[in-house]
């Protein structure tokens, strides 16, 4: 793959093809990053500019965040795979539509320690091919207020929400007003009632590219547990 200087990677979890969840995902935000097309919407007034943000990442919950590559793409894929074949699929628990932080997402209903491994060993994994970030990336970063634990994990790591601050979440809408929350709430909940309360195997993670600040698309699957030859 040619690697543009403008080229972002990340390490995320996207259901499988075909997966209730990636339908009805891609329908709730309105595009489908393994694609890179729009999809239709539920007809919900504001839907749109309530999901704009969250479409340019595609449905996805973040298991290294994105990163300007100090390396090529080809080392950067070998370490990935070389990680996934240590690690055996498992069991995702069923998730629930939740208020995090002002924000809809999609959380697990139970914890799950090998969800937890898997984000730790894809950040340290890879971190060797992570670019240093800029001074206005931290600034950015920043500009939410980090703890001093938050603060060193973002010069560690380039990233703040990461390790013991990394949560799964898979992002639903921009920050809402209470107003809002309450009107959409019980629509989302509704939408993903019957594909969140299966139980799924993480059998891949999902490498979503980023070029030149557009949409992120999915540039490659890596099944977890691959023999290597």
């Amino acid at each position: 793959m040619p690697q543009p200087p403008s080229l972002r990677a990340a390490v995320y979890w996207a259901p499988a093809l075909g997966d209730p969840l990636s339908i009805a995902g891609n329908s709730w935000l309105g595009r489908d990053a393994e694609h890179g097309v729009a999809v239709p919407q539920p007809p919900l007034d504001g839907l749109a500019e309530l999901t704009a943000a969250a479409r340019v990442y595609g449905f996805h919950a973040t298991l290294r965040p994105p990163m300007r590559l100090a390396t090529g793409w080809e080392d950067f894929l070998a370490s990935l795979r070389h990680l996934a074949a240590g690690m055996s699929p498992f069991a995702l628990p069923p998730l629930q539509v939740v208020d995090m932080a002002g924000f809809l997402a999609l959380r697990e209903r139970a914890p799950c320690p090998a969800l937890h491994a898997l984000a730790d060993a894809c950040v340290q994994a890879t971190d060797m091919h992570r670019m240093a970030p800029t001074e206005s990336e931290l600034a950015k970063r920043r500009s939410a207020g980090l703890s001093a634990e938050e603060e060193a994990l973002l010069l560690r790591w380039g990233y703040p929400h990461v390790l013991q601050h990394w949560r799964f979440h898979m992002t639903l809408s921009r920050r809402l007003s209470q107003r809002e929350m309450t009107h959409i709430r019980p629509l989302a909940e509704a939408h993903f009632a019957a594909a969140a309360a299966m139980v799924r195997q993480v059998e891949e993670v999902a490498v979503f590219t980023q070029v030149d600040g557009g949409d992120f698309l999915i540039a490659e699957r890596v099944r977890l547990g691959r023999v290597l030859f």
